[in-house]
């Protein structure tokens, strides 16, 4: 398989979020440089870049190798997304652009025609939405910031499909509408209730070999916020 060299940093994070490097194994150079068709030196530069991020650790007398976390940092992702992505939702309201709102709203009418039948997809759709929300915030710290929390959760966790897709997809719409009209606090609102309805539904991955730590919970309890009636 060869990729662009500026693109070999999101090759290895995607075969990471999807198990293909598992938890704890090594990271060489050579061997990655062969199977993305690129020198070792865009490696190297996105074996850094994956350490800054916490998909890889430099081991001694192993060199680098994909990172294991512990249950308590896979828990604690989920709380800093119940608590990130409203703040997010909030910076949308207002600073997005007619470009972002006619994404957004494309992708609310999408899922929620795919729900209505059934449709495979849904989870892509749902992350295409929240990368959506997170680059209208105005904010490119906190964007990369909320893309890598959900990569990172992605590779941490299972997930359920909602009981009920069209409610889930609802709360999607509901929080474009509150963006769309500048109501900060409103769309705040909506996506704490969103988010730790999401994370509820959340299984943490056996590590490789199957084993669950011992006193592992599912997901964080979730951070309390106001009810909402839609």
């Amino acid at each position: 398989m060869r990729i662009p060299a500026h693109s070999v940093c999101t090759a290895i994070r995607d075969d990471i979020v999807a198990g293909i490097h598992e938890r704890g194994s090594r990271l060489t150079e050579e061997l990655l440089a062969r199977r993305y068709g690129v020198s070792r030196v865009p490696v190297r530069e996105a074996l850094r870049t994956l350490e800054a991020e916490g998909f890889v650790v430099t081991r001694r007398h192993a060199g680098a190798c994909v990172a294991e976390p512990t249950a308590q940092e896979a828990a604690d992702l989920l709380e800093m997304r119940v608590l990130l992505e409203p703040l997010g939702a909030a910076r949308a309201a207002r600073r997005r652009t007619e470009a972002h709102l006619k994404v957004l709203r494309g992708l609310v009418r999408l899922g929620q025609e795919r729900a209505r039948g059934g449709g495979e997809d849904l989870r892509s759709l749902g992350g295409w939405f929240h990368e959506t929300l997170a680059q209208a915030c105005g904010s490119p710290a906190l964007t990369s910031m909320l893309i890598q929390l959900r990569h990172k959760i992605t590779w941490m966790y299972s997930v359920e499909a909602p009981a009920d897709p069209l409610e889930s997809w609802a709360e999607h719409g509901a929080i474009v509408d509150a963006v769309a009209r500048g109501d900060g606090e409103r769309a705040r609102a909506i996506t704490a209730l969103h988010t730790e309805r999401a994370s509820a539904a959340h299984r943490l991955r056996p590590a490789p070999g199957g084993e669950r730590p011992e006193g592992v919970r599912d997901s964080q309890h979730p951070v309390n916020t106001p009810s909402l009636r839609h």
